[in-house]
């Protein structure tokens, strides 16, 4: 039997033609297609008893939908990270892995973490996402191509040469697509323009922030930070203090941020004294560099949220300050 509604967690596994649904740990199950007729169902299932938490994990998108109906349905639901929850599971003893005993284990989850509900993004940062994404999958086939070059025989040198053309067309075309589509927005042409006024943040960085975190200016320094998975974590037992590390976070947001710190600690005149600074007191490069990062997010962070562009000579105030 289900658990009492009054307390019912609920987990999803989403795969590309079925969800499995496990209502609580050890409660029913049930199996339904992937389809919107298959979520209508579910919905019409799942109001009745109305769940406290329905979870489910990223799938690379095929939770997608699923996310989408309980989320406009008014359903309490939230997406997860999978690699946590499957150590969960290993740490319960559940090895074997089903697409029903998954269900059950992301209900448990749901118990033990209760993670915070997913809000949707708004349909413009869902196309300036998609825009932002395509543009990299581009960027990663013409790196590639270009490394194939080197070990292609000559014969078909022409043809890669040719698809590196329509590459760097495409991207350029998308450019302007990301172009036009901040400018058609006084809102987002507003943000853009503020990220854009810290020296070493480019138009790709400012497009991916937006894109990839919609949180930036709305959260403190501490969680925007431990959001991009640029907060080191301390790693200490007894008396043994052991080195910190970083962990998690957004990959995407991560890397454009890598980039243009690069490009602050040469032209941004408080990263640079920043890292400088950091380098003679001993701290490595890449220690420096991931602390640069975080200081160069917490003073985007500060600008957004108080509307204002950069100053250099306050940017220190703001990133300690907010």
């Amino acid at each position: 039997m289900a658990e009492t509604t009054s307390s019912l967690l609920v987990g999803i596994d989403v795969s590309k033609e079925r969800l499995d649904v496990g209502l609580g740990a050890n409660g029913e199950s049930w199996t339904f297609e992937n389809s919107l007729a298959g979520l209508s169902t579910l919905k019409e299932k799942l109001r009745p008893l109305k769940p406290t938490l329905i979870v489910l994990e990223s799938t690379g998108g095929f939770e997608s939908l699923t996310l989408a109906e309980l989320y406009t349905a008014g359903l309490p639901v939230a997406r997860v990270n999978p690699g946590r929850v499957r150590e969960l599971a290993k740490s319960i003893g559940q090895l074997a892995k089903t697409d029903r005993l998954d269900a059950r284990v992301l209900a448990r989850y749901a118990e033990a973490v209760r993670p915070e509900l997913s809000l949707l993004p708004t349909a413009a940062e869902q196309e300036l996402a998609a825009l932002v994404s395509r543009r990299r999958q581009l960027l990663e086939m013409k790196v590639a191509e270009e490394n194939r070059l080197s070990t292609a025989p000559k014969h078909v040198h022409t043809l890669i040469h040719e698809h590196l053309d329509w590459l760097t067309a495409a991207i350029r075309k998308l450019d302007k697509n990301l172009d036009d589509f901040i400018h058609g927005s006084p809102l987002w042409k507003e943000k853009g323009d503020l990220l854009r006024s810290v020296p070493g943040v480019g138009k790709i960085t400012a497009f991916t922030l937006l894109a990839e975190l919609p949180e930036l200016g709305c959260l403190d320094r501490k969680e925007i930070a431990a959001l991009v998975g640029i907060a080191p974590f301390n790693h200490d037992s007894g008396r043994h203090s052991g080195k910190r590390h970083i962990h998690g976070g957004r990959s995407m947001v991560r890397n454009v941020l890598y980039m243009a710190t690069l490009s602050a600690t040469r032209f941004n005149p408080v990263i640079r004294s920043f890292y400088q600074r950091l380098l003679n007191a001993g701290k490595c490069k890449k220690v420096a560099l991931v602390a640069c990062m975080r200081k160069l997010l917490v003073i985007l962070n500060a600008i957004l949220c108080s509307h204002s562009p950069w100053r250099p000579p306050l940017a220190s105030c703001q990133a300690l300050d907010i």
